[in-house]
């Protein structure tokens, strides 16, 4: 039965090591205008950052980590990986790679679609991307959700 209860002592570690682990397009964004110290890596391949990505975002596809990250990113700089959106486990693959490398790593979920589709930031080989907010996925009249 999917509404069976779960002991508390259960739940209470279960969510909190989700948030250890994950960030969202909201978080990223405010740490981004906050200026927080951080390397927000773009995990797909080269079409799909030709085709739109996050503004500020790195281009290290999965499979150049091993090889670029410690050429090109301190060990101590926070890592944070995202990819298309919920339905591709990359950003989770990427975030595999550096942690194996043993950078501080967080998989920001809802990937490329989410960030889009909430209205931050997005650019392409031309310059900025305007977008407007999904009215499904970011309230139109707040600058948050206050979730």
């Amino acid at each position: 039965m999917t509404t069976s209860p779960i002991p508390t002592e259960l739940l209470v570690p279960h969510f909190a090591q989700k948030l250890a682990f994950e960030t969202d397009a909201s978080d990223v964004h405010a740490d981004q205008e906050r200026g927080t110290r951080f390397a927000l890596i773009d995990s797909r391949g080269t079409a799909a950052w030709a085709q739109g990505r996050i503004s500020g975002a790195m281009h290290m596809p999965t499979a150049e980590i091993t090889d670029r990250a410690p050429a090109e990113l301190p060990i101590d700089m926070p890592i944070v990986t995202y990819c298309w959106g919920p339905g591709c486990n990359g950003a989770t693959r990427a975030a595999l790679e550096f942690a194996r490398l043993g950078y501080q790593v967080k998989e920001m979920i809802g990937g490329f679609e989410y960030w889009a589709r909430e209205g931050y930031p997005v650019e392409d080989e031309h310059g900025p991307i305007v977008r407007a907010k999904d009215p499904l996925t970011a309230p139109l009249g707040s600058v948050a959700c206050a979730c």
